[in-house]
């Protein structure tokens, strides 16, 4: 078995109490949650989460949409009234 090292981290109480709740009811503990956080990075190359805005959507998705939104935005055309817009339609 290889030499086992000590991390300290940071985080706040209630981030931590929230976790450690979870990690509880899963039968796990702290340790051997960040431990497969870790093996998971490893055998990944990277971040093993899906990483999601606020929004519900990837950074690249969100970015997207905002792009498509403001090139309609740029793009749009206004009528003044309903006819003009329905005159527009029917062309």
């Amino acid at each position: 078995m290889s030499k086992q090292e000590t991390i300290q981290i940071r985080i706040n109480a209630k981030t931590k109490a929230a976790a450690r709740k979870t990690l509880d009811e899963l039968g796990l503990d702290m340790s051997s949650a960040v431990t497969l956080f870790l093996h998971n990075v490893v055998n990944q190359k990277g971040i093993p989460l899906d990483l999601r805005t606020e929004n519900g959507f990837t950074l690249a998705q969100e970015q997207a949409l905002l792009a498509e939104v403001a090139e309609a935005k740029g793009n749009a055309r206004r009528f003044a009234t309903v006819d003009a817009l329905m005159s527009d339609l029917t062309r």
